[in-house]
């Protein structure tokens, strides 16, 4: 994989010069098709009308208020919007240029919550295996994710790991309905190991995103593992980053297993890939000593709360409500996951499809009933990810799923407002490419 090239095994990465709706168009005049929204950010397609004056109308009045002199409508509209979005169960927001950011943020947070406790000894992270929480050296730190993490080994804080949540790749002997208790049980053995003095927060993904190619937790694991760190005074992260803000038709993709973390990172589908913006989401417990003690969040960067991105945001979240469009994610991504199943069950190396909503995940086996990888060295997600591309579908190739190294899936999470025969287009680009690259071993 030395030699692997970026852009997802694309050799030579063309000049965009134009975006409409679903589809990209590069200098040549060739289109794609936008089918994992780039990292699952572009949940409202490309270059829509309403963001774009949204965008224009700020600058024209002011690009950027300095978030610790001046307040603005855009960001105190967003905050609003954002914290009844979320069923009122968050008090603050903390805002910054992007998903690593808003990890980084959430775990200061959280380090701050207990310093202002006079807890000091409580600085450890559990995280778990096989995720993915972002570039700074705090959030690369709680990501389980061997190929990121190798180049900064040594200069990482010490994270204790525990087991990813992976219904398909269950531990040898745990059945389908013991996996959320076995899990907990783990966590709660792990906590103790380092011991519940020490550790301030468990971090995970609600649904795995590049690190384990779309992983929904079971049914019950959230609540177990919520449930352990309130015996412990251990605090809960929910990163939303790819998962949240819609992606899997509820605006927390956690509103779905009935639990709410003490905070949660989100930032992808919360601007749509207009202007960059992240958030860090903070409970009332968590604010609370925190204001008493410190009287603000030791976190922040010059251009948090930026205004012209709180004013894109802001019209993302308004389309997104004014047209429902959550409601096609969930029902249209229920279809579209059954579509692709059937699509793609003519190859016996397609061994699971998953996800939810519009965040769909394919994985690629070389034994289906041992559910084997492929060779690393064989890098068939980007060799799918590539043909794809040259096919003028865009769709997002993840590797090292299994074991670090090996295993291939394949990410599909296309626009809130994808057209039916835009969704229809990817899942037969998506089979064409599937097809040449396993044809071509």
């Amino acid at each position: 994989m030395k030699n692997r090239p970026s852009g997802f095994g694309i050799e030579k990465l063309p000049r965009l010069v134009r975006g409409e709706g679903s589809y990209l168009f590069d200098a040549s005049g060739k289109r794609y098709l936008d089918g994992s929204g780039g990292p699952a950010v572009f949940c409202l397609g490309h270059a829509h009308p309403e963001v774009n004056a949204a965008i224009v109308k700020q600058l024209h009045e002011v690009a950027y208020a300095y978030r610790y002199l001046f307040t603005s409508s855009a960001l105190e509209a967003l905050t609003e919007t954002v914290l009844r979005l979320c069923g009122g169960e968050f008090q603050d927001i903390i805002y910054t240029g992007s998903g690593s950011e808003a990890v980084e943020s959430a775990l200061k947070v959280a380090l701050q919550y207990f310093a202002a406790r006079g807890l000091m000894k409580k600085r450890r992270f559990v995280a778990r295996r096989r995720s993915w929480h972002g570039n700074t050296l705090g959030a690369l730190s709680v990501s389980g994710f061997a190929q990121r993490r190798k180049a900064f080994e040594g200069s990482l804080l010490d994270v204790t790991f525990v087991s990813a949540a992976n219904d398909y790749r269950r531990p040898a002997g745990v059945s389908a309905q013991a996996l959320a208790g076995h899990l907990a049980a783990e966590l709660d053995a792990a906590i103790l190991a380092a011991g519940p003095q020490n550790v301030a927060a468990f971090i995970y993904e609600p649904i795995v995103g590049a690190a384990g190619g779309v992983v929904p937790a079971p049914e019950g694991y959230a609540e177990a593992v919520h449930a352990v760190c309130r015996k412990y005074d251990v605090l809960v992260i929910a990163d939303e980053v790819m998962c949240g803000a819609g992606r899997t038709g509820s605006w927390r993709a956690l509103e779905h297993d009935r639990v709410v973390p003490d905070i949660m990172s989100i930032a992808k589908g919360l601007g749509g890939g207009y202007i960059p913006l992240g958030a860090t989401l903070v409970s009332p417990g968590v604010a609370a000593p925190i204001r008493a003690e410190h009287g603000a969040y030791m976190t922040g960067h010059t251009f948090s709360g930026h205004t012209a991105a709180c004013a894109a945001a802001l019209a993302v979240q308004r389309i997104l409500e004014r047209d429902r469009l959550l409601e096609r994610v969930r029902t249209a991504g229920a279809a579209l996951q059954d579509t692709l199943r059937r699509a793609l069950a003519k190859f016996d190396e397609v061994g699971d499809v998953r996800g939810r909503g519009y965040f769909i995940g394919i994985e690629l086996v070389a034994d289906p009933v041992t559910k084997a990888p492929f060779p690393a060295d064989r890098a068939l997600s980007f060799d799918i990810g590539a043909r794809a591309f040259a096919d003028g579908l865009i769709c997002y190739p993840c590797s090292g799923n299994v074991d670090g190294t090996a295993g291939d899936t394949i990410i599909i999470a296309p626009p809130y407002n994808a057209s039916d025969e835009e969704l229809e287009e990817i899942v037969v680009r998506l089979g064409r490419a599937v097809e040449a690259a396993l044809s071509s071993r």
